[in-house]
């Protein structure tokens, strides 16, 4: 089942709707671009929101840690809420009160479930590793049995989620375009730093990253 056009009381964007996107493709693609999300839950009554790494592998979103993590526990038996964002840009305007950003988000609900098949549980690893470092998983030392068995893999589909994007420049009062400051938008971008390599690495050269260049 697919991500629907349509939301949920819980995914419908009130807040400035004309921003919301409730399609699969818009969905998906803020999921790709993201690589931390925060996941909201409960243990003993007492609300959590832990950021973690996430992966995308068709129409569900996938996380992993470790086989004693109390959140991963937590997440198999109740509702979880996942966010996503991204800042794309600061957008200056003429008044303080007009000022914004430029993102994108993600809101996702559900309950999660774990991946038991241990082949599977590989594969989405594999996605994972691949998703950051394309053609890296092959030139690895391959996962032992007991560390994927220590391993949790969780995952929830991406049916009760919905988009929200904002694009565009400042949106001054007719009044104010006049005034003599500066208007307009500062993009916001993630780049690769120098790499460091470790002093005892074998191999001198960085991999690729899913960023196109060499970390």
């Amino acid at each position: 089942m697919s991500a629907s056009a349509s939301p949920s009381p819980r995914t419908r964007v009130r807040r400035r709707p004309e921003r919301a996107h409730y399609d699969a493709a818009a969905i998906n693609a803020i999921v790709d671009a993201g690589m931390i999300c925060t996941v909201a839950f409960q243990i003993d009554g007492a609300v959590h929101a832990i950021p973690t790494s996430h992966w995308r592998e068709g129409e569900h979103l996938y996380i992993h840690g470790a086989k004693a993590s109390r959140m991963l526990k937590a997440l198999v038996e109740g509702e979880a809420c996942i966010t996503i964002a991204l800042a794309d840009g600061l957008v200056a305007a003429r008044s303080a009160m007009h000022h914004s950003m430029n993102y994108r988000s993600v809101v996702i609900y559900g309950r999660f479930e774990a991946v038991i098949d241990e082949q599977i549980k590989r594969r989405s690893l594999q996605a994972f590793v691949e998703g950051l470092f394309p053609g890296r998983w092959d030139t690895l030392r391959p996962i032992s049995d007991k560390e994927l068995k220590a391993t949790t893999v969780l995952r929830i589909p991406l049916t009760e989620a919905s988009a929200k994007v904002r694009n565009w420049g400042a949106k001054d009062d007719e009044a104010d375009l006049a005034w003599p400051v500066w208007a307009g938008v500062l993009p916001l971008e993630t780049t690769l730093g120098a790499p460091r390599r470790e002093a005892d690495s074998v191999a001198s050269e960085a991999p690729v990253t899913r960023f196109g260049a060499r970390a």
